[in-house]
C-alpha cells in the first residue's frame, strides 16, 4: 500500500460496493472509519440516480476501538434488514479498518440470527486487491452463494431455454458508459434472435441468479468484471464463454460470429454473415468513414492509448487496424493483466507500457508528443497541460462521461460513436490556432515545470515573455524542446539567451 494522490483503480472496498449497489434490492455495510465513506457521494454524483445509493456505513470511531465492533456492526445489520427489507445485506470491512483484523464472519453469522434477509461477508483481500479484482471477486461469490442456496433448495433452473439465449455478466454502477453498452448489446443479441436471460449484475436480483443456468452461454464484454462468474458457470453447468469485446467493426463481427459457432455447436442453425455484412457496411458508418478523406488526413498521425485492459486494448487494435492512425505507446493500469494485455496490442504499437503511476505516463506522453492521447481523465489532464487533444476512453472518469445521452462504445452504435470521438480528438486541437489566427483569447499560462512532480528547471521572466509570443498550438513542442535542451547542457533555468540556443541547436 501507498499513499497516493491519484490512483487509476480505487481500493478493494470500492469494487464490492460497486457490485452489491447493482443489483436490486441488495443492501452493503461498509465496516469503516470517516473517510472511507465516500462512496455514496461519488455514486449519486456521478450515475445521477433518483434513489439513494443502498449503502451504509457502520462507522469506527473511538468507541469502537475501545469496546470492540461487534455490537454495532450486527445493530447495523439488523437495523437496516428492517428498514430497507433487503434480500441480502452485503458486509465488507475498508483497507483502514482491516487493520483491526476483527472476525467479521463471525459479526455476519451473529447477525443472521436476528435478520430475515441473507447476509454476506465480501471474502477478498483489501491488501492484495483493488477495485477491479474485488468487483470481479464479490460477484462471482453472490453468484456461488445462490447457486448454491437454490440447488439446496432444490429450485435451480438447469434446464437449458429453447431457444438460444445469454446472461450478459459484468454490467456495473460507475463502470464506463455500462449503462449505454447493455442498451446496445441487449439490441444486438434481439437482432441475433439471441434471448436474453439475465444481466448480471445490472438492475438484477439476487433472487434470479437460480435461472443463469438456462443460457446458452454467458458473453462476457469486459475483462474487469464478469470472468470470474464466467468461469464459475462454465465449470458448474458446462456453459460456455464468449468474451470478445464487440468493439470497433472487426472485434464486433469476431464477437458475433464466435456467438454463431458456439449457439450451432449447441444444435442451432444460424448464419450471422449477412446481418454483418449490412451493418458493417449501412448501419455502422465506421467502415465508410475509414476510406472517407477526413481518415485519410489522419493517416499515420501518431496517439497515444492508456487505460484499463479492456478498452485502451479495443481502441489500439481500432486506432491502428481500422483508421490506418500510428499508435507509438499502448498502456494499461491493470498490471495484473499484463500477460493478456501484451499479446493483444504488441502488433498494433510501438510500446507497450504497463504501470500505476501517472506521473511515467505523463512524461512519456511529453516526450512522445503524440498528436491525441486517448486515455483515462487523469490523461485529459496532462493533455490540457501539454496542449494535446485527449478523448477519454476507459475510467477514472469524469462527470461528463456520464452522459445523459445515448453513447455506447460497444457493438455497431458504438463505432459510431468512437468514429466520431477518434475524429474530434484529433481536429480540436487546431483551436488554438484558430484563436491565434482570429486574434482570440489567450489566458493559458505556460507550465513552468515539467509534467511530473518532480521537475527541476524554472523560467525567467523574459523568457516567459518570449514563450507566450510562440503560437498557442507549437508552444507546448517549443518549451519541452527548450527544456530538452536545458537539462542536456546543464543549465538549471531558462533564460532568453538559452531559449535562442535551443532554437538554433535543435528547431525547437
Amino acid at each position: 500500500m501507498k499513499l497516493a494522490y491519484w490512483m487509476y483503480a480505487g481500493p478493494a472496498h470500492i469494487g464490492t460496493l460497486r457490485i452489491a449497489s447493482s443489483f436490486k434490492n441488495v443492501h452493503a455495510i461498509m465496516h469503516a472509519p470517516l473517510g472511507d465513506d465516500y462512496f455514496n457521494v461519488m455514486r449519486s454524483m456521478l450515475e445521477r440516480e433518483r434513489d439513494f445509493t443502498p449503502v451504509t456505513a457502520s462507522i469506527v470511531d473511538r468507541h469502537v476501538l475501545a469496546q470492540g465492533s461487534q455490537e454495532k456492526v450486527v445493530d447495523n445489520i439488523v437495523r437496516k434488514d428492517h428498514e430497507e427489507t433487503p434480500d441480502l445485506i452485503v458486509l465488507t470491512p475498508t483497507c483502514t479498518s482491516s487493520i483491526l483484523q476483527e472476525d467479521l464472519q463471525n459479526f455476519v453469522e451473529r447477525a443472521s440470527l436476528d435478520a430475515q434477509c441473507d447476509v454476506l461477508l465480501a471474502d477478498v483481500n483489501h491488501y492484495r486487491v483493488n477495485e477491479l479484482q474485488a468487483a470481479d471477486r464479490t460477484l462471482q461469490q453472490i453468484v456461488r452463494f445462490y447457486i448454491d442456496k437454490a440447488r439446496k433448495k432444490g429450485d435451480l433452473l438447469t434446464e437449458r431455454s429453447e431457444k438460444p439465449s445469454v446472461n450478459i455478466i459484468g454490467m456495473t454502477t460507475l463502470g464506463f458508459h455500462n449503462n449505454h453498452d447493455r442498451t446496445e448489446l441487449v439490441k444486438l443479441m434481439g437482432d441475433l434472435g439471441i434471448e436474453v436471460n439475465l444481466v448480471l449484475p445490472d438492475k438484477a436480483s439476487v433472487d434470479q441468479i437460480k435461472q443463469l443456468p438456462r443460457a446458452w452461454f454467458n458473453l462476457v464484454p469486459y475483462r474487469e468484471v464478469g470472468p470470474a462468474t464466467a468461469n464459475y458457470l462454465q465449470e458448474q453447468f458446462d456453459q460456455p464463454t464468449v468474451d470478445i469485446t464487440p468493439m470497433g467493426i472487426v472485434e464486433t463481427a469476431r464477437c458475433i460470429r464466435r456467438i454463431q459457432q458456439v449457439v450451432n455447436e449447441q444444435g442451432a442453425a444460424v448464419d450471422y454473415e449477412a446481418f454483418i455484412d449490412e451493418q458493417t457496411r449501412f448501419v455502422s458508418n465506421a467502415a465508410w468513414f475509414s476510406r472517407s478523406i477526413d481518415c485519410q488526413n489522419l493517416t499515420g498521425k501518431k496517439a497515444v492509448v492508456f487505460g484499463d485492459s479492456t478498452h485502451a486494448a479495443a481502441m489500439t487494435k481500432i486506432l491502428a487496424r481500422e483508421m490506418g492512425i500510428h499508435v507509438v505507446l499502448a498502456g494499461t493500469y491493470c498490471k495484473y493483466d499484463e500477460a493478456w494485455f501484451r499479446q493483444q496490442v504488441s502488433e498494433y504499437c510501438d510500446e507497450v507500457l504497463i504501470s500505476e503511476d501517472h506521473g511515467a505516463i505523463a512524461d512519456k506522453i511529453a516526450t512522445i508528443e503524440p498528436a491525441a492521447i486517448f486515455g483515462t481523465q487523469m490523461e485529459r489532464h496532462v493533455g490540457k497541460r501539454l496542449d494535446i487533444p485527449c478523448g477519454v476512453i476507459a475510467a477514472p472518469i469524469h462527470i461528463q462521461n456520464f452522459p445523459v445521452g445515448y453513447r455506447p462504445f460497444l457493438g455497431y452504435e458504438g463505432s459510431n460513436q468512437l468514429v466520431d470521438l477518434i475524429y474530434n480528438s484529433f481536429t480540436l486541437g487546431m483551436e488554438d490556432h484558430l484563436l491565434e489566427i482570429f486574434g482570440g483569447h489567450d489566458t493559458k499560462e505556460v507550465i513552468t515545470k515539467t509534467v511530473s512532480a518532480d521537475g527541476d528547471l524554472t523560467w525567467t521572466a523574459d523568457a516567459m515573455t518570449e514563450l507566450k509570443r510562440v503560437p498557442g498550438f507549437v508552444r507546448g513542442k517549443v518549451k519541452r524542446n527548450t527544456e530538452k535542451f536545458a537539462r542536456d547542457h546543464g543549465h538549471a533555468s531558462i533564460d532568453v539567451e538559452v531559449m535562442y540556443a535551443a532554437k538554433e541547436a535543435v528547431g525547437a
